[in-house]
């Protein structure tokens, strides 16, 4: 899923590189002795380094933001601000993470399940159980799936808008342990691949001697520890010596103790024949005790039976006010009968005549249907005649002011001809 979600749309805005911590910028200046260890360089100078790490130092910039988007789907305090598209598809995301973490649960229980019945179970059932499972794991890879699509479309959408980008940044959202750690082991990463690239060929042959000549004192180191235990075995041993000798000091005073507790049973003897004359002379007091009380018990019986006698009168007297409030409710009970069956006819009468005025109403809504059908067709009758007379006028209208052309073209004709006519005349006159 990772590799998918570095693959999706290029950025548009490069992240922050200074921000990422550097082993090989932030460390101190090494000792002597690890001085091969160490780059000599401190800036890349090769474009293709320098392209690697863009790569990484992108990746984990994507890493980062879909960190958040959790978090920032189930807080609606964090979309305000954004753009709509964006808000609908870091909701979208949200539901389709519950979706899966709810899938996931729910596969787990049939699995704890099918887990616990394998042996209590029926066979067919058990069948039915694994085939229902198998299916349920059928259903996670398109819901994954889509997660992947959500989760490069929200990378597009948020790196198209760096505004959106820092906002998301700006509510400092606690990531979960295990985002955390991956990005801890991104940035781990990058300062690695960082001090690889700053890191020669020959850089690396002397590093491998060095190596070498540090695995040569580590074996120096380890046979010095193999005759240092060897050493320690021997002690070990004086050691044991020596524990043998206080065991058996120990065994002498473990049999002294026991003397002693023999000892300490005899005393308890006696203190135990103490302890049963006590009780004989306390059980002779209880007796009396005992004899006591009972006769507190029968003056209290006596007591208890004129107070029996007192409530049997009091009773006597509820029970009669008992039976009068009873009569009574039977009254009320029989009053109520009767008038909710007057009530009950005149409901009936009312739904008759009810009945009646609905089938009058019928009867009404069909002539009323009638009479609109005839309207309608009164109406497109008259529509019909209007349009024949509108159309006639306009005709009229066209022919009078033809009528009116032609008559003024003539009367001009005319007016010319009479015109020509008297020019005609004085001619032949002055001739």
């Amino acid at each position: 899923m990772a590799r998918d979600i570095l693959a999706s749309a290029p950025i548009c805005q490069a992240p922050d590189i200074s921000r990422i911590p550097l082993k090989t910028e932030a460390s101190p200046k090494p000792a002597e002795p690890l001085k091969p260890l160490v780059p000599s360089k401190s800036k890349l100078s090769t474009i293709e380094a320098k392209r690697i790490m863009s790569v990484l130092d992108e990746a984990i910039y994507k890493v980062e933001l879909v960190t958040l988007l959790c978090d920032t789907a189930g807080c609606p305090e964090a979309l305000v601000g954004m753009r709509e598209d964006l808000t609908g598809a870091l909701r979208e995301h949200g539901a389709l993470c519950q979706a899966l973490l709810e899938s996931v649960g729910d596969l787990q229980e049939k699995a704890q399940r099918l887990q616990e019945e394998e042996e209590k179970a029926e066979e067919a059932w058990l069948c039915d159980l694994r085939l229902s499972t198998e299916l349920h794991k059928a259903s996670l890879p398109p819901l994954m799936q889509q997660i992947r699509d959500s989760t490069k479309n929200i990378l597009r959408l948020l790196l198209s808008d760096p505004q959106a980008t820092k906002l998301l940044q700006m509510q400092a959202f606690h990531r979960s342990t295990g985002a955390q750690r991956f990005m801890e082991g991104l940035v781990e990463l990058r300062g690695f691949l960082f001090e690889k690239l700053l890191t020669s060929p020959m850089q690396v042959r002397e590093k491998a001697q060095f190596l070498q000549d540090i695995s040569r004192r580590n074996q120096r180191n380890q046979d010095a520890i193999d005759t240092l235990q060897k050493e320690l075995a021997v002690r070990l041993k004086n050691r044991d010596a020596e524990v043998e000798k206080e065991n058996f000091v120990i065994q002498e005073l473990k049999n002294h103790l026991h003397q002693v507790l023999k000892l300490s049973e005899h005393s308890l003897m006696r203190t135990k024949q103490e302890a049963e004359k006590q009780q004989k002379a306390d059980f002779h007091t209880s007796q009396a005790r005992v004899a006591k009380m009972q006769q507190d018990i029968l003056a209290l019986r006596s007591q208890y039976h004129t107070l029996i006698s007192e409530n049997h009168e009091a009773e006597q007297a509820l029970r009669k006010k008992k039976y009068k409030v009873e009569t009574e409710v039977e009254n009320w009970i029989q009053k109520y009968d009767t008038e909710m069956g007057e009530k009950q006819e005149e409901f009936e009468d009312l739904q008759l005549i009810h009945k009646e005025e609905k089938q009058q109403l019928e009867e009404l809504k069909q002539r009323h249907q009638v009479l609109v059908e005839e309207f309608s067709q009164i109406q497109a009758e008259r529509e019909i005649s209007s349009k024949k007379r509108m159309e006639a006028e306009r005709e009229m209208l066209r022919m009078m002011r033809a009528a009116t052309l032609i008559q003024a073209v003539w009367k001009g004709y005319l007016v010319r001809s009479m015109l020509r006519s008297k020019k005609r005349g004085k001619r032949k006159r002055k001739k």
